[in-house]
């Protein structure tokens, strides 16, 4: 895939990524910006803990939903492949999904200040395998479910898919690329990690608008 074909994917990539579902979900649900609130992350968590489980199911929904959108459309554009459209390459639709969590995660009219983008993670990974995907993702959920950290969970999936990735032979490329996202992820965590090591770390729960900023 040419350079500028995949600088393009990402600019339509970002382009989607800057829909950021929580801030606007935040105002309409909330009339809050969310980022003012509990964590101060614009994403599915904090908006769940912040507005309750209908605004952050919402969220998660949306992201997920630009993801496979952006997926899509630089796939149609560019020849891609992946679960839901037959092309030639991975390359486009993840050059295109991880434009879109740079979006989600740095929107330039909110001052680069967005989520940490798992959910749209979560969505490139049903796009490029959909059976690799639900594999990370029952693994994501039986961590959930043992220790109720949102955040462990979602560590684990992101690092989890590319070593699938490795297991059932994709190319190189494309293992790369995930692996980006997962350092990423791991990166925008880093408050949390910090947390879990120390034990400090808070469990999910579904919550009531918050006041103040409390992680």
């Amino acid at each position: 895939m040419l350079l500028l074909n995949k600088v393009i994917c990402l600019l339509i990539g970002y382009a989607f990524g800057c829909i950021q579902s929580a801030f606007i979900v935040g105002e309409l649900f909330g009339k809050i910006d969310i980022r003012n609130y509990g964590s101060g992350n614009a994403g599915f968590t904090n908006t769940a803990r912040v507005l309750g489980a209908k605004a952050g199911i919402t969220v998660f929904l949306l992201d997920l939903l630009k993801l496979i959108v952006s997926y899509t459309v630089c796939s149609l554009i560019f020849d891609g492949n992946g679960s839901f459209i037959s092309g030639l390459s991975l390359l486009p639709g993840i050059y295109g999904g991880i434009g879109t969590v740079l979006g989600h995660n740095f929107p330039f009219y909110l001052k680069f200040k967005g989520g940490k983008g798992i959910a749209c993670t979560l969505g490139l990974m049903l796009c490029v395998d959909w059976k690799v995907a639900l594999i990370t993702y029952a693994i994501g959920f039986i961590v959930f479910l043992a220790k109720k950290y949102i955040s462990l969970a979602s560590l684990t999936m992101a690092l989890l898919y590319p070593l699938l990735m490795i297991v059932f032979g994709f190319d190189t490329e494309p293992i790369i690329l995930m692996f980006i996202l997962c350092i990423l992820a791991y990166v925008k965590h880093k408050s949390n990690i910090e947390r879990l090591i120390n034990g400090t770390e808070n469990k999910f729960r579904f919550g009531k608008k918050s006041e103040t900023i409390k992680e």
